[in-house]
């Protein structure tokens, strides 16, 4: 799925637990109902032996877990620890704590968790446009009946563009070109103070 050069979405609609979060991981778009609940932990088996056997069994099982560790974190941008940690806890998350952790993109039929903008790759959450638009980041239109559809179309380009525009600028005074994780992390660090 991560391969496919298309769209790919995921829709989690009642429990991803378990292998089914890990799968979830390879959607470019992940979606999960409000209703739903993802689960994510340690890879498990059965084992019999001596304590060699049992040894074998104990690095294998942490070679699985960091496997799963790898899909969780490119979707999540969390670190091996923190994921681990999760995965020790057993972490079952309801839609609004799976985005609070990044594992999905958006809550399904909740237009205040779905992301609306796109800039390269660096995806920005509805509440944080709506702060920069109340915040001055957009001009606004003069009265109500000037809010339509081709005015909205503009406010998203002008906003697309500046923020474009601000990571050419700290591109250029860093000379050098981010990786898709560093362009996130500026996204983020632009705003922390919107929070």
């Amino acid at each position: 799925m991560k391969d496919y050069s298309g769209d790919s979405t995921v829709k989690i609609v009642g429990i991803a637990a378990s292998a089914a979060s890990v799968i979830a991981m390879a959607g470019k778009k992940v979606l999960m109902s409000p209703t739903a609940q993802m689960m994510i932990h340690n890879a498990m088996n059965r084992a019999a032996g001596d304590y060699r056997d049992m040894d074998r069994n104990s690095g294998f099982l942490k070679n699985v877990n960091q496997s799963i560790i790898n899909a969780y974190k490119i979707k999540t941008g969390k670190s091996d620890e923190e994921l681990q940690s999760m995965m020790d806890d057993e972490t079952w998350m309801t839609a609004q704590q799976a985005i609070e952790h990044n594992m999905i993109d958006e809550i399904m039929f909740d237009e205040s968790y779905q992301a609306v903008a796109a800039v390269d790759s660096v995806v920005l959450p509805k509440q944080v446009i709506d702060k920069v638009r109340n915040q001055g980041g957009f001009k606004k239109p003069t009265n109500t009946t000037d809010l339509n559809e081709e005015t909205i179309k503009q406010m998203f380009e002008e906003f697309k563009s500046e923020i474009k525009n601000e990571m050419q600028q700290n591109n250029e005074l860093q000379n050098q070109e981010p990786t898709p994780a560093e362009s996130k992390q500026n996204m983020s660090k632009l705003f922390l103070n919107l929070k």
